[in-house]
């Protein structure tokens, strides 16, 4: 894989949310891989990588997408300041 791209979510829920998409990440194409992790007790670390820039870029629409759902979801199951 010659492409890379890693983000690093710090927030409380990192826990949580690495639960919430960890079981995704067995669901990838031959052209991309991705590897979800807990750095810490407050920071999620999405690492993807694919052959092509096309690839990189359908891998992070999906997961950044899955992540951002995932907040969503626990923002609703768990509101903040309640």
């Amino acid at each position: 894989m010659k492409h890379a791209a890693v983000f690093r979510f710090v927030t409380d829920d990192a826990r949580a949310l690495y639960l919430s998409v960890c079981q995704e990440m067995g669901d990838v194409g031959d052209r991309s891989s991705v590897r979800v992790q807990l750095a810490g007790e407050d920071t999620l670390v999405l690492d993807v990588a694919a052959s092509d820039i096309p690839a990189l870029r359908a891998a992070l629409n999906t997961w950044l997408r899955l992540i951002s759902i995932a907040i969503e979801m626990r923002e609703i199951a768990a509101p903040s300041g309640t």
